[in-house]
């Protein structure tokens, strides 16, 4: 939100999966504006919530909150609430899409724990169950610190709100936008 370089400074920035941890997206975005050269561009992989998300739905309110609890991030925003923030920031904006959509394997397959996988074992039913009784286990004994298992119980919820939201299509981790600065304010 306020980063330590003089203006127009960088060639090129991208973010993966880290501006949707700002507070504020207009803000942020302003930022990336004001470091980046005239006519660079500005690529971003962000976590977002889709059209399909009805904020007035409690079962969308409850996944939303889950994803933000667990993984860290302020009020999720809409995928045309960042759109909107990067031409309000300036921006031209060259290229946007959520590449969930139209994926021939869902992106939260992995987290899903009714699909089984030796690659991702851990996190199964099984391996989720096993993991929740070592962290048990350790804390007991004191090899894990205090906390660890209030930790895992809320990393679960949120892998759970991840699941729920990809599975209704209300939320993507794979919204991807290219935009430019203008080679000067006044384009």
């Amino acid at each position: 939100m306020k980063m330590p370089f003089s203006d127009n400074t960088f060639d090129a920035v991208y973010a993966i999966e880290a501006t949707c941890h700002a507070p504020d997206a207009l803000g942020c975005y302003k930022e990336i504006y004001r470091v980046l050269k005239p006519g660079q561009c500005f690529a971003a992989y962000e976590w977002c919530m889709t059209d399909a998300f009805d904020p007035n739905n409690q079962e969308h309110q409850k996944i939303k909150a889950e994803i933000e609890i667990g993984d860290g991030l302020p009020d999720i925003r809409l995928t045309t609430q960042c759109l909107e923030a990067l031409k309000q920031a300036g921006f031209e904006v060259i290229w946007e899409k959520d590449l969930a959509v139209g994926s021939p394997l869902p992106w939260y397959m992995p987290l899903d724990k009714s699909h089984f996988s030796l690659s991702s074992f851990r996190l199964t039913a099984v391996g989720r169950f096993i993991t929740k009784n070592m962290v048990k286990a350790l804390e007991f004994v004191g090899l894990a610190p205090k906390g660890s298992q209030r930790v895992q119980a809320f990393l679960e919820k949120a892998a759970e709100g991840l699941v729920d939201g990809g599975k209704k299509e209300i939320f993507t981790p794979m919204y991807f936008f290219l935009a430019r600065k203008p080679n000067s304010d006044s384009q």
